[in-house]
């Protein structure tokens, strides 16, 4: 299955269009909240964003104990650090996750395939790590965005 989204639109300045298309020969990860490839063609601008935690504008952690919260924070965090290069999510070809509790994380990657909506980014890496770089920390999500 292949879905294709062009991220700007027809009237783009010539050179300026990038095509990126979702590369899924099976469709049991659309649940889990990414695809298995994605190829652009034609993008003028990437981001490579560090990784984003459960920590709010203040540099404080929120949603201690909390992973659904953690996964929620940090991809508002991911949507902010994408909005002041003038990306959003739409833009995300890729993303990947460090969490000290794969299972955890799993049951809450729902709320990642609903943020990201109709357009799925490659899943990168999703692994489980004894520890974050603060110990309340339960997740952090890394993306790249192409447009």
């Amino acid at each position: 299955m292949s879905a294709e989204t062009l991220l700007y639109p027809r009237s783009a300045p010539e050179g300026a269009v990038a095509r990126r298309t979702a590369v899924n020969p099976w469709t049991w990860q659309e649940g889990m909240g990414y695809s298995q490839g994605v190829q652009v063609i034609g993008g003028q601008q990437t981001l490579f964003a560090s990784g984003q935690t459960s920590i709010n504008a203040n540099g404080e952690i929120v949603h201690i104990g909390d992973i659904a919260g953690q996964v929620g924070q940090a991809l508002d965090n991911v949507a902010a650090v994408l909005a002041q290069a003038g990306f959003t999510l739409a833009d995300v070809v890729r993303y990947d996750v460090h969490t000290t509790d794969v299972d955890a994380y799993l049951a809450a990657s729902s709320a990642v395939a609903e943020r990201f909506g109709d357009w799925l980014p490659a899943g990168g890496i999703l692994c489980q790590v004894a520890r974050l770089a603060m110990p309340p920390l339960l997740v952090e999500i890394t993306v790249t965005a192409v447009r």
